[in-house]
């Protein structure tokens, strides 16, 4: 039998991580400010785990100025999509693979 969480991404494994991408899948781009106040983080937070799906390669980073003030925004990579995309057909299957009195 296959191992029914082999497929999980270790990356997603963090809620805050998580919601970032599930926010990034449906829409194109988010500001920092945008991700901050949807996910109710503190700007240090929201930092960290932006870092690490950016280390990934599963999120971008644009840094532009509006005026004279500083606009992140972020967006999935292909390789993001991809990868979240993976990890939620390997929660699905593993929620569907859970019933062992019909195997």
């Amino acid at each position: 039998m296959k191992n029914p969480i082999q497929n999980l991404n270790k990356a997603f494994e963090n809620k805050v991580r998580l919601g970032v991408m599930a926010a990034l899948m449906v829409n194109s781009r988010l500001s920092f400010n945008e991700l901050k106040e949807l996910l109710e983080l503190t700007d240090g937070n929201l930092a960290s785990h932006i870092k690490a799906l950016e280390k990934e390669k599963f999120i971008s980073v644009n840094k532009t100025f509006v005026g004279k003030k500083p606009n992140t925004t972020y967006a999935v990579t292909t390789n993001g999509s991809n990868a979240f995309e993976l990890h939620l057909k390997a929660l699905e299957d593993l929620i569907n693979n859970q019933n062992i009195t019909n195997k």
